[in-house]
């Protein structure tokens, strides 16, 4: 349903804190820290994570699934696959030079 690094994401692109989107929501904080500490999907009463997601819907924030395509218009941001995301970013050591990779540093 959501994740705990997409409701971050979600309140980073709000500008919001932890208490503003528990006050939204109508959930305590301690609640909306829980959600925000746990690993992968959040986990809770499904009446308290729909409270969370329709706060977002309602400042405008589009929760996009693994493998679904957005709905809305204009531009956004999405992780990559892990695998592709790996062979994306050089090693910070390392420099691309004409005759193949020279480290920069050891």
């Amino acid at each position: 349903m959501i994740t705990a690094a997409q409701m971050r994401a979600a309140r980073a692109l709000l500008g919001i804190d932890q208490q503003t989107l528990a006050e939204r929501a109508g959930v305590s904080l301690p609640t909306i820290q829980r959600m925000e500490a746990s690993e992968g999907d959040v986990r809770g009463v499904v009446d308290t994570l729909m409270k969370v997601v329709g706060a977002f819907d309602a400042a405008g924030i589009e929760l996009i699934s693994e493998s679904t395509p957005s709905i809305g218009k204009g531009r956004g941001v999405r992780l990559k696959e892990r695998a592709a995301a790996k062979t994306a970013i050089p090693s910070p050591g390392l420099v691309r030079k004409k005759r193949g990779l020279l480290r920069t540093s050891d």
